[in-house]
């Protein structure tokens, strides 16, 4: 099987995602499927050279994402935290079923586990590859209506918070992003801060 069929399969899963958003077009389209793309899409620009199982891993990163509610964890930090790392063990399980069955090696799949649980950040330039893609997605794609939603107070902290997952050579690629002025304008007081 090939990486195409492999990240072909990760779609399908992700077109059942009771989630629509808006495509750069207007379209109405399931939200997992859309960042998927959008998430392939940035690791292309960033590190047009990924590894196949980097780029199923980067396309895996909210595969089935709906599949644990955040309502089920309690509403605070460690309930959030815990979700995300509940999340995290199903994105990684889920990719490696697929993979399997692709015909990817035990290798490559307990590689992309190690890459979709986000484990040795900094130490596993896989891992930190991940978590730039996922920062550079969010500033770009979400960043600006989840500022609007927010104080500027708790949209700083969370630009610092993003900032400091990120490798150099994430933030050098997210101060390259197309952002509106009021996006730029927090990234850049997060910055001065």
């Amino acid at each position: 099987m090939s990486l195409a069929a492999c990240l072909a399969r990760i779609d399908e899963v992700n077109r059942q995602d009771p989630k629509q958003e808006d495509d750069k077009d207007g379209n109405r389209v399931p939200a997992c499927l859309l960042y998927g793309q959008r998430m392939s899409a940035a690791l292309a620009t960033f590190k047009p050279d990924a590894s196949e199982v980097l780029q199923i891993a980067v396309r895996a990163q909210h595969i089935q994402r709906w599949h644990i509610a955040r309502s089920e964890y309690p509403m605070d930090r460690p309930g959030y935290l815990r979700w995300r790392q509940e999340l995290a063990k199903h994105h990684a399980e889920l990719c490696a079923e697929i993979m399997a069955s692709c015909g990817y090696s035990e290798q490559d799949i307990e590689q992309a586990k190690v890459i979709l649980r986000k484990q040795q950040l900094k130490k596993n330039p896989d891992s930190q590859c991940l978590e730039d893609v996922a920062c550079l997605v969010f500033l770009e794609h979400y960043f600006a209506d989840f500022a609007k939603s927010h104080s500027e107070e708790k949209i700083i902290s969370i630009v610092q918070k993003t900032w400091r997952k990120m490798s150099e050579d994430g933030q050098a690629a997210a101060l390259q992003l197309p952002l509106a002025e009021v996006e730029l304008s927090l990234v850049q007081k997060a910055l001065a801060s």
